[in-house]
């Protein structure tokens, strides 16, 4: 067959290419991030071509050609995010980055994927019944309001996603449901859209088949996700049974899409960061008013964390953006998506739990957890530790954490396995017993993890212990010739106490980046989470499980994220014209520090938590849609909060695609944050605040709760407004008493009350001593 001229020149490229490259130059994938558009909301395809095009121009001028630069690009973004996604060598990557057009660039990183009863648990209903005064029934359960988001994609047959009762799409919408690859996959005018973004995750592992080429979400978390945050109401919801009730979303009404960013774990990461800005850039052009975003990575410099970008590029088009706080506490500073334009959210407990009783042959009796769909003969069995049943070739601490192959089936066959939480997944050590032949497994926590316990959905009669009682357990065992033990099978409890308390796993300030700024900012309900899952897998997302359900118990900063974003989708829908900040400080100002039982609310170990454990507390809902003040801030404030880090006006610029000049004098602790956090006091320091009334007009006082060692003045003391939308500036002295003073954060409040609203303000700061 005869060579056509393309072909010719198609040949003649790779081999010009081949003499003129290296063969052994390594590449990887790189984010080069040049800041916003100028092309304006309403762009045409030209418009955005042309971007594409000066894309290659720019990467061509240090490859050599423009032909080099589209095989390097995989991603060009054209929207609202100026710049692309290339495989690139360290030498040319670093040349780039020197470039003044250049704002940042970074590696395309991997990121972590961070129910029926949480909305009463909330106030939202009461007995099933939706009062009055509900914030469901003041915003029309969220109607019309577009929520996005970014996760595993969605499984569009769950019930949570059903269209029946719903009128057009809404006419801003401009998204797609991209299935040309998978024929099956439909959008309706609930889930009114659906794409999906793996080239960066192609980038890091290779060619990826077609089965990668589909919005579905074969793993679970994107559907729970996404029904949290505006799922329809969904009656006879459970999880084999427990927690029987109507599923529901903070939204119930609002439309709903998917941008599937995240796919099966590499190295332990599963979203990468070239697919997060690609999704971003398209969800603002699309239409969406809210995004949830459920994962994070390590804190990083803004202009290096494609979360804090593509949020700033949100917030910038009134987009609000709520982020996952991470799960890698309960260790100090280990928060992540900290960017003070996003709405950070940690994780805490609702007043519902999944009671599993352990009995032993003493009498004893422990309350656990579980999810567990098998149980055990009403009888006694042997009940042995998982170190005493360890493996002639494993280790103690293997056996300990029932590890696969590190538990012997001669010494565990026909017993109770008693393992220790910890490394591996909780339900994989239930397999593991399974596997040895254990008839059931009792899961103890370790002394990080304290009281945090959790239901799964285990694969054997199994029951999920706190620190405590593990001791005892283990105790029993170790003291008695011939330990035996029972476990019940699991019911569902309502109204437990205390509640909330703080999830051990829920990630901790202080910010590691801009330590002034409070993260996290809220907390949600974020354990034992029930709502709408993939039917790709089983409950325990493991290989091993074969069962299929329609809705899962799952946990995580992930499953609290989408409670907040499904509330902020109400005040959306109540006040559209409402900025994110002025959203965020509704939320923040309205939470309560306080559970159930009218105490401070406790972490996981039982001592009472703080404010960088929840930032300013836990969500009402009810109380955010009435604040009477809040702290507002435009994407100016933002822009001087970087001027204030030091960032340089010409990058600032760049990032915001406008001159920008930076105000002096200009102060960090000024910015107009709904809480104050002063890491380093030495002596004094007066920051000032700005409130707007959205309320009734009135005559709001400030009382303060000082934080222990700090002296607190509020001047004025008094503030009276005359109409909606006033504004009032007011300054407050932090002193450090040193008497009295501590060497350690410490944490108080501001409350301005006109006594029917009460605007609260955390105030964290941390004396420092100068001999």
């Amino acid at each position: 067959m005869r060579l056509s001229n393309a072909t010719l020149c198609l040949v003649s490229f790779f081999v010009f290419s081949l003499l003129q490259r290296p063969a052994f130059a390594a590449k990887k994938s790189y984010v080069v991030y040049l800041g916003g558009h100028s092309h304006g909301l309403e762009s045409a395809p030209i418009d955005l071509d042309a971007v594409t095009e000066s894309h290659c121009e720019f990467l061509g001028t240090f490859l050599g050609s423009r032909d080099y630069a589209r095989e390097a690009i995989f991603y060009s973004y054209t929207r609202h995010i100026n710049g692309f996604a290339a495989n690139l060598e360290d030498e040319v990557a670093a040349e780039i980055s020197r470039h003044p057009k250049v704002v940042s660039l970074f590696l395309n990183k991997g990121r972590k994927l961070h129910t029926t009863r949480s909305w009463e648990f909330l106030g939202l209903e009461q007995n099933g019944v939706v009062p009055s005064n509900s914030i469901w029934n003041k915003s029309r359960y969220g109607e019309d309001t577009i929520i996005g988001n970014l996760d595993t994609g969605v499984w569009p047959e769950s019930k949570s996603f059903s269209d029946d009762g719903y009128g057009p799409i809404p006419s801003k919408w401009k998204g797609i449901c991209q299935n040309d690859k998978d024929a099956g996959f439909h959008c309706n005018r609930k889930l009114i859209g659906a794409r999906y973004f793996n080239k960066g995750y192609a980038a890091i592992v290779g060619k990826l088949n077609s089965s990668f080429d589909t919005p579905r979400d074969k793993e679970g978390h994107g559907t729970h996700t996404l029904s949290t945050a505006g799922g329809n109401l969904v009656a006879n919801a459970s999880v084999f049974g427990f927690g029987k009730g109507t599923a529901k979303g903070g939204s119930p009404r609002a439309r709903v899409a998917a941008y599937k960013v995240c796919y099966p774990p590499v190295a332990g990461d599963e979203c990468f960061d070239a697919d997060i800005l690609a999704a971003f850039d398209v969800a603002i052009h699309d239409g969406v008013d809210v995004l949830s975003v459920s994962l994070g990575g390590d804190p990083t410099t803004f202009f290096n964390d494609s979360v804090a970008i593509g949020s700033f590029h949100a917030i910038k088009h009134g987009i609000a953006v709520i982020c996952s706080a991470g799960n890698s506490g309960p260790a100090d500073s280990t928060v992540s998506n900290i960017a003070p334009w996003q709405i950070t959210v940690g994780a805490s407990t609702m007043d519902r739990e999944f009671p599993s009783i352990v009995v032993l042959g003493n009498n004893m009796r422990y309350k656990g957890q579980s999810l567990s769909d098998k149980v055990l003969p009403y009888k006694f069995f042997p009940v042995i530790s998982a170190a005493d049943a360890k493996a002639a070739n494993a280790s103690i601490e293997n056996a300990s954490l029932c590890q696969a192959g590190a538990i012997d089936p001669k010494k565990a066959t026909g017993k109770i396995l008693v393992c220790l939480r910890g490394q591996n997944a909780r339900v994989d050590k239930g397999q593991q017993a399974a596997l040895a032949g254990a008839v059931g497994m009792i899961l103890a926590n370790d002394i990080l993890t304290g009281n945090e316990i959790i239901a799964d959905a285990h694969v054997l009669p199994a029951s999920h212990i706190n620190y405590t009682d593990g001791l005892a357990v283990f105790f029993y065992i170790n003291s008695t010739k011939n330990p035996t033990a029972y476990i019940t099978s699991a019911t569902t409890q309502i109204g437990t106490k205390p509640a909330p308390f703080m999830a051990a796993f829920s990630s901790k300030g202080p910010n590691t980046i801009t330590p002034e700024i409070l993260k996290p900012d809220i907390t949600a309900p974020g354990v034992s989470v029930i709502a709408a899952y993939t039917e790709a897998e089983g409950p325990t997302n493991e290989d091993f499980d074969k069962r299929r359900v329609k809705f899962n118990s799952v946990s995580g900063t992930s499953m609290s994220c989408p409670h907040v974003s499904g509330i902020v989708g109400l005040l959306k829908t109540l006040y559209p014209n409402w900025s994110p900040a002025a959203i965020k400080s509704a939320i923040m100002t309205s939470a309560t520090t306080w559970d159930n039982q009218q105490e401070p609310i406790l972490n996981a170990s039982n001592i009472k938590a703080g404010p960088f454990s929840y930032g300013a507390g836990h969500i009402q809902p009810n109380l955010a849609m009435d604040p009477g003040l809040v702290y507002d801030l435009a994407a100016t404030d933002y822009l001087n909060f970087l001027c204030s880090l030091g960032y340089n006006e010409t990058l600032i610029s760049k990032f915001s695609q406008n001159p920008y000049k930076c105000p002096k004098p200009i102060s960090l602790a000024n910015f107009n944050y709904p809480s104050i956090t002063i890491p380093n006091l030495v002596g004094s320091i007066t920051v000032t605040r700005t409130v707007k009334t959205v309320g009734s007009p009135g005559t709001y006082r400030a009382q303060v709760q000082r934080p222990i060692g700090i002296s607190v003045y509020v001047k004025p003391k008094k503030l009276k407004f005359k109409k909606v939308g006033e504004e009032k500036t007011f300054s407050v002295t932090l002193k450090v008493n040193k008497a009295h003073a501590v060497k350690e954060y410490v944490s108080g409040q501001l409350i301005w009350s006109d006594h029917e609203h009460y605007v609260r303000s955390p105030i964290v700061v941390k004396p420092v001593f100068i001999a």
